[in-house]
């Protein structure tokens, strides 16, 4: 039997410490509970009995979650636990336990009594200390996380583009034969601009937009906002291979998008690793970097060069949500015209809807055009063209007065009629040019 006042004095001891502990004869296998059981109450442990090693493997089998189960006998086998505690004085082992269906952390706690003879078995529930660390490490990935992307864009940051060359950098030295991967450098043009005369909450946007523009355009690759206006492109597997196709995509639309005014235009150059020459990441990226600089140069100044062959006569696809809301706003203006002509373009895509009538009496072979714009410059008197196409551009860029627009036009038969048009455009919520359309009055 248990001498009483040591077991007062044990108890007092540990019953702050754990919910539940039994006093063993290492022996003889009797036990006792010393600390009256909370977290095993419903599992309606015997309070004492003749062989604890047998009574808690039979338990562990009833409530032990499966996965727990095979791991937990081999540690109640008694030779197991007086073999391990002999070394050590003491021996802990988490495991769940499941009462009325639910899932318990705990944690039993095995040590040795100052008579070398009586184990002590400590069970603690420790299910909130396990939910705080779990907690605490899914925070600690999350600011991890945090710490990689741009808080503006929602894409990977510097910090974690340098990380991807860190990466890079060790399969370059390790003479990786199977590494093949390009870099595109993207810089959006007049940001500084438009935070200067909009405001940043504009700028912030145009970035937004840009990086949606680059990220439409390469679904499947790593992308990066390495600088206040720069954007990097990782490309791998598929689209390394379809690498040229994608570029000249981008390309093209940020060439319409500055024809039309209508979104953000990008500055681009691209590389590709090359075994023979590149000795590290940063190879590869000065060379994208110096192409990107090149187009930048070019579309600064306006030179035709700058667009791949054939750039401007290339239709981006209007989307046919946007070819809907056109054929709305066109049946709405049609309905309202009166006499005249109706003409609408989305500057986007550089798309337009003409009244059918029109179309037919110039010779067109739709009311349906892209760059609808240029086409009609041909069917423009030579001496009026110049005045047309400033007077046009003024218009759309919100400087010019729709009522000086009027000129010659040339028939089918050769001859010239005076037309003037009541031209209007529509902007989107940022204030940049989206529709340009109006009625055009022949005189």
């Amino acid at each position: 039997m248990i001498d009483q006042t040591e077991f007062i004095r044990i108890a007092e001891t540990l019953a702050a410490h754990y919910d539940s502990v039994f006093y063993v004869d290492s022996e003889t296998g009797f036990y006792n509970e010393l600390v009256p059981t909370k977290l095993l109450a419903d599992l309606h442990l015997p309070l004492e009995g003749e062989d604890f090693f047998a009574m808690a493997n039979e338990y562990a089998n009833r409530y032990l979650h499966p996965d727990d189960l095979g791991h937990s006998l081999l540690v109640n086998d008694k030779e197991t636990i007086i073999a391990r505690i002999s070394k050590t004085g003491t021996f802990s082992l988490s495991c769940r336990v499941i009462i009325n269906g639910n899932i318990i952390q705990m944690r039993h706690v095995d040590m040795m009594c100052e008579d070398g003879k009586h184990i002590l078995f400590c069970i603690e529930n420790v299910d909130d200390e396990v939910r705080e660390l779990e907690a605490w490490k899914e925070k600690l990935k999350f600011a991890e996380r945090l710490a990689r992307l741009d808080d503006l864009t929602g894409i990977g940051n510097n910090n974690a583009f340098t990380e991807l060359g860190e990466s890079l950098d060790s399969r370059i030295r390790s003479v990786d034969s199977d590494l093949k991967f390009g870099i595109i450098v993207c810089d959006v043009n007049d940001l500084k601009l438009y935070n200067d005369t909009r405001g940043h909450a504009f700028g912030d946007e145009y970035l937004r937009k840009a990086c949606r523009m680059i990220c439409e355009n390469f679904e499947n690759s790593k992308i990066y906002r390495i600088g206040g206006d720069e954007f990097a492109i990782y490309l791998t597997d598929e689209e390394y291979e379809i690498r040229e196709e994608l570029l000249e995509n981008l390309r093209r639309e940020s060439y319409a998008n500055g024809r039309s005014r209508s979104g953000p235009v990008i500055a681009i150059g691209m590389s590709v690793y090359e075994p023979s020459t590149d000795a590290r990441f940063s190879d590869v990226v000065k060379r994208a970097d110096l192409e990107m600089y090149e187009n930048k140069k070019l579309l600064k100044s306006g030179s035709s060069s700058s667009h791949p062959d054939n750039a401007l006569n290339v239709e981006i696809p209007i989307p046919d949500g946007r070819k809907r809301k056109l054929d709305a706003m066109f049946g709405a203006l049609l309905t309202t015209a009166g006499e005249g002509y109706v003409f609408l373009n989305d500057l986007r895509y550089d798309y337009s809807r003409w009244s059918s009538i029109l179309a037919d009496e110039y010779g067109f072979e739709s009311e349906y055009m892209y760059h609808a714009g240029r086409i009609w410059q041909q069917y423009v008197h030579p001496e009026d063209l110049a005045k047309y196409k400033a007077i046009v551009d003024s218009i759309i860029s919100g400087k010019g007065d729709p009522k000086d627009l009027k000129y010659r036009a040339r028939r089918p038969d050769g001859s010239y009629v005076v037309l003037q048009p009541r031209a209007f455009v529509m902007c989107d919520e940022d204030g940049r040019p989206e529709y340009y359309g109006g009625i055009i009055i022949q005189h």
